[in-house]
């Protein structure tokens, strides 16, 4: 594939642009509405060995392109299933079980949790795809370096906390579907490392990222079909129109104390810190996969680093390394990677949130529990597990602990990802993601076996709920930066200079000669054959005495920030949550009851 090279000035790096045959050159012009969600060329020849003419011969009909769509859209299903975990670990079991003591009225604030977590992710993924790095990547290029290093703490405090989620979880569902005892179970959720080890693959080939997300994905499905199950068998007894008011707001949920905790306890199991970071780098796999069939991208073959005992030093910050998308990558794909984001959220994270609380507020209706005292507010996973078992059927608790494992396994599998990126963006620091993934596991695992061993179930329970609130407390200060991040002209911009010209035969052309108007571009574009030599000539003489004017051709951009609406929901979703972690914060310290 030919080149052309755009040196604008000293100040500016080379930019190469492909040159197509004019069949396809719309695709590199530049001239489609970017802001559109309309298919063009650049979308059309994404994978185009598999959307042919042959298989849409009518493509002029509204339903041939209807179809074409979900057909590019089924190719980017995964990273919102990846995201999606975040959002229906054993975590959000507890705290749904927790507020099943309001029965449905808590729904409404899932439903705003889930709406406001999922603005964030589209944020994130946003950040991601117009930056081409993730959240802990663009933290360290653009923010001071002392406080780019405070939000890595908390980030990997936020990290270990959901660690402990994970390894709770599961071990309580080993222990109710095969037996096994509490510590057992703590000490067998290190087999997960296994997986990470032998499955994950995050420079590797698209195709093995997706094998890797179909795998996740699997776990996902299986803890959708789970719930759908549940909703079935928990169907006759629920009173569906309390269901559906729940959505709507309650009084309850701000005068009553434990209702604000158990809302920021949702809104902490539901906007995890970690999916932040998660959100924004799973989605450049078919960033690059799309440049990279263009020739726009050529991976580099090994990141620099200094080797050490576990871990190595990632030296400097080269544009080598660094992967920069083109504006037709995030034309081609930007839609529907935020369609698949805002559709997975939805169909599963917000399905799973829901279904848990009204499995949990319909069981739990009934003052009873495993050890027969009718206190609901001790209610856990155990508690429901039992109540399903003997109010339902057997059946019915084992589909809850299956559930239960399913979120816990690929849970932990998706924090070793986030982990890992934290890690590499944030100090510049690799590690296999194995190695990672022990440390990560030990520290989290430490503290669940001293509770385990000294204060048995009850003291799981606890601290599986602790886990949710520390989680929404080290919320804004990850958050923050994502929405200044996103807000910042200079960081959101997409460089689009030399994608808006004439047609061409596909020769290489030294534009460093070629004056900066247009109808002078023009002119020698149609005269470049006869005064080929000529202009390299004039080329290399320019390039050893450049010639600068003000009329010279700048680089062009396409400032991809947030318009005005946005920066202010971000703003205004950043302060809701801070202002309800302060409180809880002030509440907590003076004593009163929020647990």
């Amino acid at each position: 594939m030919d080149y052309i090279s755009l040196r604008a000035s000293d100040r500016h790096a080379r930019h190469q642009v492909p040159i197509q045959d004019n069949s396809g050159l719309e695709s590199i012009t530049g001239t489609s509405d970017h802001s559109n969600f309309e298919l063009n060329n650049s979308t059309d020849s994404f994978f185009p060995e598999n959307d042919t003419d042959d298989e849409l011969p009518k493509m002029d009909s509204k339903q041939a392109k209807v179809i074409l769509v979900l057909k590019r859209f089924v190719k980017f299903i995964g990273p919102g299933l990846m995201v999606s975990v975040s959002y229906m670990d054993p975590g959000n079991f507890s705290s749904s079980i927790s507020s099943a003591q309001f029965q449905y009225k808590l729904l409404f604030s899932l439903l705003v949790s889930n709406m406001m977590a999922g603005f964030m992710q589209i944020l994130a993924s946003k950040l991601g795809i117009c930056t081409g790095q993730d959240l802990a990547a663009n933290c360290r290029a653009h923010l001071p370096k002392y406080v780019n290093f405070a939000i890595y703490i908390f980030a990997e405090l936020a990290v270990a906390a959901t660690d402990m989620a994970e390894i709770i979880g599961t071990a309580i569902a080993f222990n109710i579907l095969f037996g096994l005892p509490l510590l057992g179970g703590v000490m067998l959720t290190t087999l997960d490392v296994l997986f990470v080890l032998l499955a994950y693959r995050p420079n590797g080939p698209l195709v093995v990222v997706q094998v890797f997300e179909a795998a996740v994905g699997c776990l996902v499905l299986g803890t959708v079909a789970c719930f759908i199950v549940e909703l079935v068998n928990v169907s006759p007894t629920t009173n569906w129109g309390s269901v559906f008011r729940g959505f709507l707001p309650s009084k309850e949920i701000f005068t009553n104390t434990k209702g604000l905790y158990l809302t920021a306890a949702l809104l902490g199991s539901n906007l995890m810190p970690h999916s932040l970071y998660l959100g924004s780098g799973v989605v450049q796999a078919r960033m690059k996969a799309f440049d990279m069939k263009r020739g726009l991208y050529t991976p580099p073959m090994a990141k620099h680093k200094k080797k050490g005992l576990l871990c190595n030093t990632i030296e400097g910050d080269s544009a080598e390394v660094r992967y920069t998308p083109s504006m037709e990558a995030i034309d081609g794909t930007m839609s529907y990677i935020i369609a698949e984001m805002v559709v997975s959220l939805i169909t599963v994270a917000l399905f799973v949130n829901a279904a848990i609380l009204i499995v949990a507020g319909s069981a739990l209706s009934q003052p009873m529990d495993d050890d027969g005292d009718g206190d609901l507010e001790s209610a856990d996973l155990f508690t429901l597990h039992y109540l399903l078992s003997s109010q339902l059927s057997k059946a019915a608790g084992t589909v809850f602990a299956l559930a239960l494992l399913c979120s816990g396994l690929c849970g932990g599998t998706v924090v070793t990802i986030a982990s890992q990126q934290i890690m590499e963006g944030h100090v510049h620091i690799s590690m296999h993601p194995a190695i990672k993934r022990i440390i990560t596991r030990i520290i989290a695992i430490t503290p669940c076996i001293a509770v385990v061993v000294t204060q048995g179930r009850e003291g799981l329970s606890t601290v599986l709920n602790a886990t949710q609130v520390v989680l929404s407390l080290l919320l804004p200060f990850i958050s923050a930066p994502l929405v200044y991040l996103t807000c910042k002209k200079s960081i959101m911009r997409v460089l689009i200079s030399g994608t808006e010209r004439a047609e061409e035969t596909g020769e290489d052309i030294p534009l460093d000669s070629v004056s900066n108007t247009t109808d002078s571009t023009l002119s020698l574009l149609s005269d470049r054959e006869e005064n080929m030599t000529s202009d390299r000539t004039l080329q290399s003489s320019e390039l050893r005495e450049p010639q600068l004017d003000d009329t010279m051709d700048q680089p062009k951009y396409k400032d991809m920030s947030n318009n005005l609406v946005t920066a202010v929901a971000g703003v205004i979703v950043w302060l809701v949550i801070s202002l309800m972690n302060f409180w809880l914060l002030i509440s907590m310290a003076m004593g009163k009851d929020v647990d």
